[in-house]
Parts: structure tokens; sequence; C-alpha cells
């Protein structure tokens, strides 16, 4: 039997021949086109699993899809290896996806753990669609949306949906700094050493967690 094209293989962080990977895809991909099955699946990993930057563990066991479902919370990283593991388990070719971005929405805890409103590595999905390309972000759940005072990102399957440079009220959100590029696995040493290098005060943190990013997300003022 020929070996599976790289964007569709499994692998020890995109593990979805595992069973509450596979049965995740299961009861969220339902019918249809690719297109369709991956616009679901886009919205059951933004909303079913909650964002959560203090998660902020960097091993392969920590990030890989199986375990993110069973912690129900994750970073930008883990929900976007979730979401490809879910679409190359219904035969959708997905790439990893990582650009340096600038939040400018980051709470005051997570910007002193950080010492920085630069995030390395943020994570996204590439997908093939329709013969195409085309980018999905399923980092921030609508709840978290709402918190922020940010529009849901949205996902229809046939437009590039990446993180909002404005919020709802037109102030200044995310800006890409940097185009890391699309890989088929993990690239985890490198992503792992440039994040221990540059944030020691949140992977020391997330040795021992405290706090509730939920919580802190509260709506600024104008």
């Amino acid at each position: 039997m020929d070996a599976p094209t790289p964007s569709l293989a499994p692998t020890a962080t995109l593990d979805f021949q595992h069973p509450a990977v596979a049965a995740f895809t299961r009861r969220h991909a339902g019918g249809g086109g690719a297109r369709e099955r991956a616009v679901r699946l886009y919205y059951a990993v933004r909303d079913g699993i909650r964002y959560d930057p203090y998660a902020f563990r960097l091993s392969a066991g920590w990030l890989a899809a199986s375990r993110t479902l069973q912690a129900g919370a994750a970073w930008c990283v883990p929900k976007a290896i979730l979401l490809a593991a879910s679409c190359r388990a219904e035969g959708i070719p997905a790439r990893l996806g990582f650009a340096d971005v600038r939040n400018h929405l980051a709470t005051e805890r997570l910007r002193k753990l950080m010492g920085s409103d630069l995030f390395l590595w943020h994570g996204y999905v590439s997908l093939l669609l329709d013969g195409r390309w085309v980018k999905a972000t399923p980092a921030f759940n609508i709840e978290m949306c709402r918190r922020f005072d940010v529009l849901p990102l949205e996902f229809d399957g046939t437009a590039d949906s990446l993180m909002q440079p404005y919020d709802a009220r037109s102030r200044r959100h995310m800006e890409y700094v940097r185009d890391r590029g699309l890989y088929d696995d993990l690239p985890l040493e490198e992503l792992a050493a440039d994040l221990r290098a540059a944030y020691p005060g949140l992977v020391a943190a997330a040795e021992q967690p405290a706090g509730s990013f939920e919580r802190e997300a509260v709506r600024r003022e104008p």
C-alpha cells in the first residue's frame, strides 16, 4: 500500500487515528462535500475547545489533537492541530501554518507573563478545498470574542479566514508581523525552542496554572 501524501498522513500530534479524534470527527463532520465538512469541523474546533493561552505546554503529548479533546481548552497551536487532524481524517489535505502576530487585546496578566504583545508561532490551518488552499484560524471561541468585543472569525471554505486587524469598535486587534510558512507536520523542536526562549514566564506559569484567561478577558472601555 502506498504511503499517504504528507498533508493527509497521521503524525504524533495530528493523531486522527486516535479513538477520541475519530469520534470527534464523525460527530461533527456530517455529510456533503469536503468544503461543507471542513466548515463544520472548523466551528466544532473554534467553539467546542475553549481558548486558553495559559495551557502552554510544549511537548508532543500535550499538543496532540487527542490531548486537546481531553482538556477541552487549548491555545492557538493545539487548536490548529486538532482542526488539521480532523480534516485529514475526512480525507481533506491539511497543513499547519504559522505566523508571528502582534495581539493588542491580550490581558494584563498575559502580557506580564509574556513580557511582550508579540505572539510567536501563532497557529492556523491551510486546507485544500475545491482545488485551492484556503486558510482557517479556529483560535478564539465565540464566548471569548464576546468578552474581548471582537467579531468572531468566520470560515466558509472559500476565502482565507485570518485574525481580524480590528475589533468590533475599529480598534487595532491583530497585526501579522512575519509569515513562518506551511508545514505538513508540527515543527516541534524549532517552535518549542523559540517559545521557551521568548516566554520563560509563561512556560513556568503553565507548570502551575493559576487564574483564568476567560475571567480576565473583560471588555475594554472605549
